[in-house]
């Protein structure tokens, strides 16, 4: 899964020293808050969506292997692929705001790259990867790519979309129980035009 902004007003929010909610309180402390519930904090609908669709739908092949974990994974901004259980503090939280999510950025390309090169040689050749974050931008394709090959994939349904629209798809498809259809993003159209806006959900009224 791509990152959220750390940069951004909800992250200067949680990094308040006056903030007294419970997870401004643990960033604060040693022990630190879990990576995935930062970032469905900071990113809010599209984080939360990717999380929840990656946790109902990761199948990886052997989930005890400490390496694979349960199969889902994060982009950092400059440490590489993090499971979304990892423990940050406030200080992390900054260091992720201060860099530069860019291919030519060294401090961001080679973690993930050495932690994606290792999770490669533990998946082997016959497990799918799929990303749930951009797929327009280089600043994950590219370097995935070099790594998985063929095996890199995404959602088709993501073409043209943006972010809170992915977000409100892939939370629809968790909550229903309904996988996406994936393509291999080599040779793939990442480019598209907008799809229809998602239909509301039915909901019951109970009176």
């Amino acid at each position: 899964m791509s990152p959220a902004n750390c940069g951004g007003t909800r992250a200067k929010q949680v990094l308040s020293p006056g903030a007294t909610f419970g997870l401004a309180e643990r960033l604060r402390s040693s022990e630190g808050a879990p990576l995935g519930e930062l970032f469905s904090f900071v990113s809010g609908l599209y984080f939360r969506g990717k999380l929840t669709y990656a946790r109902r739908f990761a199948a990886p092949a052997d989930p005890a292997n400490a390496v694979v974990g349960g199969g889902v994974h994060v982009i950092t901004p400059n440490a590489g692929l993090r499971t979304p259980d990892t423990l940050v503090t406030a200080d992390a939280v900054r260091a992720f705001g201060g860099a530069d999510v860019h291919p030519d950025n060294d401090g961001y390309r080679r973690p993930l790259e050495r932690s994606a090169g290792v999770l490669a040689r533990e998946l082997g050749p016959d497990c799918d990867v799929v990303l749930l974050g951009s797929i327009a931008s280089p600043k994950y394709v590219d370097i995935l790519l070099a790594i998985f090959g063929d095996a890199l994939q995404f959602p088709s349904a993501f073409v043209g979309r943006g972010d809170m629209s992915r977000g409100g798809l892939l939370l629809r498809h968790a909550s229903q129980g309904m996988e996406l259809q994936y393509v291999p993003i080599s040779g793939a159209v990442r480019h598209g035009t907008r799809p229809p806006r998602l239909s509301p959900l039915w909901r019951a009224r109970v009176s």
